[in-house]
């Protein structure tokens, strides 16, 4: 028998949709899966028999073929386990078929049965419902993030055994995560720029900067005040639009960083990495291209404290991101987009010891020069 289902997977920060389809004939016993697949999804095959077998629902001795299309699209992540376990169990004729249209499933499988969370389910079930699907499958620890997409019916499982009384029942209001109110929580408070006191040029210059979201350099003696009148630009910086913050929270949801928990992101993001942080660290990127420091500070600010610290080829990795705000990785499988539009706030002493031109300062004019050459022209 066949079967398909609906399911996603995450490229850069964008969801493409995926048909899983499953066939269970006779011939040799085998479980077999195609469709252009990474390493954690070849290992899927094991998880899902093996999870299968522990909640009472042992394989047949028969052929069984899994296809992922479309087939040029490289498939990753652990979210292919419970679509790959529902369709199965639909060709074995344990789950109807019919039921199966207009949803969109997602989550990993333990070896116990039970649905792991996954990264990226928000911009999955976004993806989802302008295709025009209207339910979804996912892990419960998901639900609250999968609930954020309005119009969605969203179902959060805890194991195999809830799928298969969900699908077989087909009473999905029954199973369908509560509406949420998800009001508008009173954020976190942020450092305020009403504490900074005197410092009046600084203040001005961060006024004007904010206005048209310019880029700043603090350069001045440690204790000056650079760190601190940064860390509180992002609380004179405008509210996030409705747009704006459907779109960071896409961000944080591929990175695992979104719970759903008080809705979509209200607050800009105040990124501060330290000096250590790698080419990829900072502009994104890895075996699968993950966003980096710049995208989590997407709309909002990416603070670099003792400036001169940071690698020349790192500070240099961000010329073209700061221009064309956002970032290309380009790999075998394809070229990844990552968005990259942020107020580059940056901090750094007028000298290795930090006291130039007081008395204090001991550093000759060489170590100076050197010191400052640090970072190119384009930058500064």
């Amino acid at each position: 028998m066949y079967s398909r289902v609906a399911t996603a997977t995450i490229r850069g920060i964008q969801s493409v949709p995926v048909c899983v389809e499953a066939d269970v004939s006779d011939g040799m016993p085998v479980f077999e899966m195609v469709g252009f697949l990474a390493s954690e999804v070849k290992e899927a095959r094991e998880r899902v028999r093996t999870a299968l077998r522990n909640v009472g629902c042992a394989l047949p001795p028969r052929r069984i073929t899994v296809n992922f299309m479309p087939a040029d699209i490289r498939k990753s992540g652990a979210g292919f386990d419970l679509p790959i376990a529902v369709a199965v169990l639909a060709a074995m004729g344990r789950l109807p078929h019919a039921v199966l249209d207009d949803v969109l499933i997602v989550g990993e499988i333990g070896l116990n049965g039970v649905v792991q969370p996954v990264h990226g389910v928000l911009p999955m079930v976004a993806e989802a419902k302008e295709r025009g699907i209207r339910r979804c499958i996912v892990p419960r620890a998901n639900r609250k993030e999968a609930a954020l997409v309005s119009g969605m019916l969203v179902c959060g499982v805890e194991n195999i055994g809830e799928v298969m009384r969900l699908l077989e029942d087909a009473s999905w209001e029954k199973y369908a995560a509560e509406e949420y109110n998800i009001e508008e929580t009173q954020p976190a408070v942020l450092p305020d720029f009403s504490e900074i006191h005197g410092q009046r040029l600084m203040k001005r210059a961060c006024e004007v900067a904010v206005t048209g979201m310019h880029n700043l350099l603090f350069v001045g003696p440690p204790g000056a005040g650079k760190t601190m009148v940064a860390s509180r630009i992002p609380s004179i910086l405008p509210p996030l639009a409705e747009a704006e913050r459907m779109e960071l929270s896409k961000i944080y949801s591929v990175k695992g960083m979104l719970s759903g928990e008080n809705g979509l992101l209200t607050q800009r993001p105040f990124r501060a990495p330290h000096h250590t942080v790698s080419v990829q660290g900072l502009t994104g990127g890895g075996r699968i291209p993950q966003p980096g420091e710049i995208s989590l500070a997407h709309k909002g600010v990416l603070f670099l404290d003792e400036l001169a610290e940071f690698s020349r080829r790192t500070l240099d990795a961000l010329r073209q991101p700061i221009e064309d705000k956002k970032v290309s990785i380009s790999r075998v499988n394809g070229t990844h987009t990552f968005p990259s539009s942020f107020m580059f706030i940056t901090a750094m002493n007028p000298c290795p010891c930090g006291y130039y031109p007081g008395t204090k300062c001991k550093c000759t004019d060489y170590e100076i020069i050197k010191y400052r050459g640090k970072i190119s022209g384009p930058i500064m």
